[in-house]
Order: C-alpha cells, then structure tokens, then sequence
C-alpha cells in the first residue's frame, strides 16, 4: 500500500470505549522496549508519528492510526515493563484484552519480540493470550540490524521454541534501521485486509 495519509485518530485510555470503526484493523503488541513505535513509523515512513520514548512503559493508551481511510494500524500498550506498578499492569492487561476481545474489525495481530533474547514469560503470555482470544499471531523479531547475519537463524529458532509457536507461524525479521521486513509486513497488512494495488 502507498502511504497518502496517515493520522492518529483514536486514543483510548483504560476508561474509554473502544471506537466503533468500520475500517479493517491490524494489531500490533509487544514489550515496552521491544521497537514498537520505531517500527511503526518505519511502516509509515515517518520520523515521529508514534513517539518513540526513552522511557519505556509510555504507550499507556490503545492508539489507533487510520491509513489512507482504509484500514487502522492499532497500536496496544507496552507490557512487561518493570516500573509499573502491579495496579497498572493490571489495568493495561484488561485494556488489551477488552480490545482483542471486543473489536469487531480487528484481521491480525502482530506480536513484536527482540530477536537478541529468549521470549520471556510476559512474551509466552502475551502470545498464549492472542491464540486464546482466536488469532494466530504473526511474530516480528526486532532490532535485526543489533546481531550478526551469521545469528538470525539461530535467534528465530529460539523465538520459534521459546514461544512454543504453533507450525507454520510466520516470523519475520524485522529492522527499523534498514527498514529490512517492511515489505513483507505490508504485504501481510494489504492481505489481511483484502487490499489490492
């Protein structure tokens, strides 16, 4: 998809109802530090549409971006970040999950996991968590560009068992510095949409 216009339109916090969106949407989770707001503006080929922080934890709200008025890119908090408190953890969770449960727009989930390390047990959660509410998430394996070409596949197999992903699961290797993987994201977007050049 050739990006026209792209534009934050939606932010709910833990107190807001879920916008009734008629566009298809695309979800995309993932720890706090993991590269989610560098991806998504490698995705737009913007600089700073989604604010990248160096705090992690400062996505506290569900941020719906609408492209092109035909589909939204939605982007879930940050989980797993150390210094939340428990409360709040809990409540980011319950907003997650009203959003996985509740959209009726929502065609894929895209789940972000650092290529250098071991999913951890908020990672194996949050992917247990997705296949539970009936989505067979897609992993994106970030800061491809931080480790040797000699490592990837060696990183995406750990990926692959730490996460005891189901057969056939897609894992795409992703950098924001090279922008490596961002055709292979889109062309999942476009076909979870059912869009055509």
């Amino acid at each position: 998809m050739v990006i026209k216009q792209v534009s934050l339109e939606t932010v709910c916090g833990i107190t807001s109802k879920l916008p009734e969106n008629t566009l298809p949407e695309v979800a995309f989770a993932g720890k706090s530090n993991v590269g989610k707001s560098s991806l998504i503006n490698a995705l737009m080929n913007r600089k700073s549409l989604a604010r990248t922080s160096s705090q992690p934890g400062k996505t506290q709200t569900i941020n719906f971006y609408n492209i092109n008025d035909l589909m939204y890119l939605v982007d879930l908090p940050g989980y797993g970040y150390a210094n939340v408190p428990e409360s709040e953890k809990v409540k980011w969770g319950k907003m997650i999950e009203n959003y996985l449960h509740g959209s009726k727009q929502l065609r894929r989930v895209f789940l972000l996991i650092d290529i250098r390390h071991d999913p951890s047990a908020n990672d194996k959660m949050m992917y247990d968590w997705i296949i539970n509410q009936g989505y067979d998430p897609i992993i994106i394996a970030t800061k491809l560009d931080k480790i040797k070409r000699s490592q990837v596949s060696k990183c995406v197999k750990a990926i692959r068992e730490g996460l005891k992903v189901k057969s056939g699961t897609t894992i795409i290797p992703f950098s924001a510095t090279t922008k490596q993987g961002r055709d292979e994201i889109w062309e999942l977007m476009d076909e979870a949409i059912g869009y055509e050049e």
